[in-house]
């Protein structure tokens, strides 16, 4: 039986950037701006497509398990490794 692979970030997100992208990272944290204000979950669902397609995964790999309302959220990441996430979302 083989193991998920499971790996949780922590994001801070910017709404209202004039384009969204990884911005880089602080700490263990990522910064992340998106185009979407923070209404009716439309940021938070910006970030889950904007990490989704710099990693490769669906977007149902990837859940807000703290910080749904927040700037600083922890995100669970599915079948990817930390590795990866720190090579594809260009920061060390």
């Amino acid at each position: 039986m083989t193991q998920e692979i499971n790996t949780e970030i922590r994001v801070k997100l910017i709404p209202r950037s004039s384009r969204s992208r990884i911005v880089g990272k602080e700490g263990e944290t990522y910064k992340v701006k998106v185009n979407s204000p923070p209404v009716d979950g439309k940021a938070n669902k910006e970030l889950i497509s904007l990490i989704s397609k710099t990693l490769g995964i669906s977007k149902g790999s990837i859940e807000i398990i703290s910080g749904k309302t927040s700037r600083i959220k922890l995100l669970r990441l599915r079948g990817i490794d930390k590795e990866s996430v720190v090579a594809l979302m260009g920061a060390d």
